[in-house]
């Protein structure tokens, strides 16, 4: 199997770099291998725009080297830690633009449109720490509780998913949030939703089975 999650974290990385997420070496994705329980990790110093399969290294839970020429990303130990205390399945870091703006400013995303919750609700900022340490990946995972995607102060953003699909589509959609929040800020005080407002969001998400494909007619079935 770790050709083919090798396949999908390259993958992964050239949609990113090509939606404005992943600028030069700057950022890393990683996916487990749930055959073996490795993870598969972009390298350090590849151009994530031209990221092959070769260019992903596969390492154990303590961030060993099992498989691969190149040496992981210098952030590994934050994508294993993030792993570990979500249990998700994928991590995207990135320093996408809007998102490492609003972390240069602020304390936290608050919910402006209802798509945020899909994220968790309000975003927190975790504060700043030097790349690569313990100590950053820490922050992150505090920032992560509850939450898919965490901000970090003056760097960028990590989003989990149970998939690398899900965790490549809360970058993104944590990106538009933040693009989101910034324009709004531009014309005036945003109207935030509040604890009550979110919570009727999800209760009629749930009752109309919101962003899942379902028949015009509810008697029908789904083939």
């Amino acid at each position: 199997m770790s050709d083919d999650v090798r396949t999908q974290v390259a993958e992964a990385a050239r949609r990113l770099a090509a939606e404005g997420l992943l600028i030069g070496t700057a950022g890393n994705v990683s996916l487990v291998d749930p055959a073996t329980d490795h993870i598969a990790v972009t390298a350090s110093g590849v151009v994530l725009g031209d990221c092959r399969p070769t260019d992903v290294t596969i390492v154990d839970r303590d961030g060993a080297v099992v498989d691969g020429s190149l040496a992981p990303t210098s952030e590994v130990d934050l994508h294993l830690a993030a792993l570990a205390a979500t249990g998700a399945g994928a991590v995207v870091h990135t320093h996408a633009p809007h998102a490492t703006a609003v972390a240069c400013v602020r304390d936290t995303l608050p919910v402006l449109h209802y798509q945020q919750i899909l994220l968790g609700g309000e975003i927190r900022v975790a504060p700043y720490a030097t790349f690569g340490t313990p100590e950053l990946a820490a922050q992150v995972v505090a920032a992560l509780e509850g939450r898919r995607a965490a901000l970090m102060a003056n760097h960028g953003a990590v989003t989990v998913g149970s998939t690398l699909a899900e965790a490549v589509d809360n970058a993104l959609l944590l990106e538009w949030c933040c693009r989101l929040f910034q324009e709004a800020t531009a014309l005036g005080t945003p109207r935030v939703l509040d604890a009550v407002q979110q919570t009727a969001v999800v209760e009629a998400a749930l009752r109309r089975g919101y962003g899942r494909p379902r028949p015009a007619d509810p008697d029908q079935e789904t083939p």
